[in-house]
């Protein structure tokens, strides 16, 4: 049997929902930790195990690798404490303060999303991508059309420009994948899989096909300005 969510877990995300206040999350603390993040935390070190088949390098202890459930409120005009839903990432390692390409896990009621990739990079990782895809989009389209790719997840999308970036040519053959601003696939399945005794199995497929472009992302992106390099930068400039 593999590690996965109860019945359990799931009726404390949907309370949460409703009950979103730090009084409520206190009084059910014993249910979050054993249900929900006890849970987690095991089906991140399942799927540690089956990564060091194919992914190695971004292996991370699994209370490394789990998201607080802790809103950072700060900026926010919604001001409820709490996630709800869990969530887990795997940065390359040696990459996770530089804004390396990763995989992600979402967990919640309505959902279950599978991702791999970078999602929202900075200008100088955004820059380095569209540089590395000008001379490789051949081999970033081989990538993307993989079978195995192409049936298990979506390629990318999001917020595309409508036109090719400033200092990049109008006509170039990878004219269509310089409009992109967020290089992640994404992989959806219903909330109640993570329920089964196979979730964990079906994440790792998903891993497993999305893998190859994460790697290729990385490989620009090992190279780019590190985001605290970059915001230690910005700093000086605005003393």
């Amino acid at each position: 049997m593999g590690a996965h969510f109860s019945a359990a877990t799931f009726d404390f995300l949907d309370e949460l929902e409703h009950r979103n206040e730090r009084e409520w999350f206190q009084e059910h603390k014993a249910i979050y930790e054993v249900e929900v993040k006890e849970r987690m935390l095991a089906v991140i070190e399942s799927l540690n195990r089956a990564m060091g088949d194919f992914a190695g390098d971004y292996i991370r202890p699994p209370n490394k690798a789990m998201l607080r459930i802790y809103r950072d409120v700060r900026f926010s005009h919604d001001k409820t404490p709490y996630k709800t839903h869990l969530a887990a990432s795997w940065p390359r390692q040696g990459l996770e303060k530089a804004g390396g390409a990763g995989l992600f896990l979402q967990v919640g009621v309505h959902g279950v999303l599978v991702a791999g990739g970078a999602y929202s990079p900075q200008p100088p990782q955004l820059r380095a991508i569209r540089d590395y895809v000008l001379e490789h989009h051949l081999k970033l389209r081989s990538l993307l059309a993989a079978p195995a790719l192409a049936q298990l997840a979506e390629p990318f999308g999001g917020n595309k420009l409508t036109r090719p970036p400033r200092s990049f040519p109008i006509d170039h053959p990878a004219g269509d994948l310089l409009l992109n601003r967020s290089w992640a696939v994404f992989s959806h399945l219903p909330g109640d899989k993570a329920l089964d005794d196979n979730f964990t199995d079906l994440v790792i497929e998903r891993f497993r096909a999305i893998q190859p472009v994460v790697d290729f992302l990385n490989i620009p992106l090992a190279t780019a300005t590190p985001l605290e390099q970059e915001a230690a930068v910005g700093r000086r400039r605005s003393a």
